[in-house]
């Protein structure tokens, strides 16, 4: 979940790569280009991560039982267009939505996610949900920007929007194609080389190249979950199957024994920018850690889990609010105590990055649990009871995380 899911995270790549910084940069970030919104967590200019990296903070603090303060949740409301989509980042809210803003399917369904765990945005949420499927390709999956080409991480990120408002992802179709139909045509064969992997999308030929963060996100889209999951029933070692791998739970353990044979050796993804050396990929490994957990493949989980714990205190500081976020996914897909991770406060330092939270109560300790509580506060007040361009490009021409998340953001500080 990093900036994979968020070409706007992906954008700030070119700055400090949001949550899925490659690697922990010498220089610090450029001074922001527009002063820092009241309300919003990170320091950094929100041009192309605001939606994303304050959707991930808030749905991390809510996932450790932290209520948000209230003009951080009023800050993500407001971005919200009329039509129920969301931008990376608008700077005058005050000013209607028109043509020339680029809403995306990633911001909006981050915010879907968010607003759905805290409970008491039904409308919100609604129009958001109606304004994705709006938008939905005929092949069952989402595209970046409206009308754009299905990828992996739009598609997943969106199927974990809808599962998050209630829905079932495998039911949400355009032209009779689900997110399942569409992350098919991504999964590479078993054959072939980084078989079991998914494609961000195919190249100008068609083919298919494995791509670690389209992975991770396919994993729980195919799992019709969202950033915020448990661990699934243990499995033994996932192997790549081509008998079964045309159904989601095929794809999804496909997609594990692809991550998890990627991070056996070092206990971490690599990611290298054009022209740099492969260095850890940190956001990338905290996303691979919440597949691999979700899928049930909780053994391959602990690897790359302890060599985040171990490592990537600095590269969290340096990246943000998201970075926070995706390392709590983290810990909390496989039962760790994001209190304490690797000596670390985690809950605490994403507190620290924006503004003072209202209270701390006892954490739920599941998703359900959870998902009820957010029920039982939309019925209470509903009646019922009561830079983006670089970004766009980046994603286009090389498909990587997420702001991520960023997930790594991406992405995002």
């Amino acid at each position: 979940m990093n900036i994979r899911r968020s070409a706007a995270a992906l954008a700030a790549a070119t700055v400090v790569l949001g949550a899925a910084v490659p690697a922990v940069a010498a220089t610090p970030s450029p001074t922001p280009s527009v002063a820092i919104p009241d309300g919003l967590y990170g320091t950094t200019d929100p041009t192309y991560d605001g939606v994303w990296r304050q959707s991930l903070a808030l749905l991390a603090q809510r996932t450790t039982g932290v209520t948000p303060a209230d003009r951080a949740v009023a800050w993500l409301t407001g971005q919200q267009c009329a039509n129920g989509a969301f931008a990376a980042f608008r700077a005058d809210t005050a000013k209607a939505c028109d043509a020339k803003l680029m809403v995306d399917t990633n911001s909006t369904a981050a915010a879907v996610q968010a607003l759905a765990a805290l409970g008491g945005h039904r409308a919100e949420t609604e129009k958001a949900v109606t304004w994705l499927k709006s938008v939905q390709n005929a092949d069952g999956g989402w595209g970046y920007t409206p009308g754009g080409a299905s990828d992996a991480n739009s598609t997943s990120v969106v199927a974990g929007a809808m599962a998050a408002a209630g829905q079932q992802p495998s039911q949400v179709k355009k032209a009779g194609k689900s997110s399942d139909d569409a992350l098919v045509k991504l999964a590479v064969p078993c054959d072939q080389a980084g078989g079991g992997a998914f494609a961000y999308q195919p190249d100008k030929k068609g083919a298919l190249a494995a791509n670690a963060d389209a992975t991770a996100a396919g994993v729980l889209g195919a799992l019709g979950k969202g950033f915020v999951t448990t661990a699934g029933k243990t499995s033994a070692a996932p192997v790549c199957d081509s008998a079964d791998a045309d159904s989601p739970s095929g794809l999804a353990r496909d997609g594990a024994a692809y991550l998890a044979g990627a991070v056996v050796a070092t206990g971490y993804l690599k990611s290298a920018l054009p022209g740099a050396e492969d260095q850890p990929d940190y956001g990338n490994t905290a996303d691979a850690v919440v597949a691999l957990a979700a899928q049930g493949a909780t053994e391959q989980a602990k690897k790359p889990l302890g060599w985040l714990e171990q490592n990537s205190a600095a590269w969290a500081e340096q990246s943000g609010p998201a970075a926070y976020a995706q390392l709590i996914f983290a810990a909390h897909a496989t039962g760790a105590d994001p209190r304490h991770f690797g000596g670390a406060d985690l809950v605490a330092q994403l507190n620290a990055s924006g503004p003072a939270p209202q209270a701390a109560t006892k954490a739920t300790g599941s998703d359900t649990d959870a998902d009820a509580d957010a029920d039982k506060k939309d019925d209470s007040e509903s009646g019922h009871g009561v830079w983006w361009i670089v970004g766009v490009f980046l994603v286009a021409g090389i498909g990587i995380g997420f702001l991520i998340s960023g997930r790594g953001r991406k992405r995002q500080p």
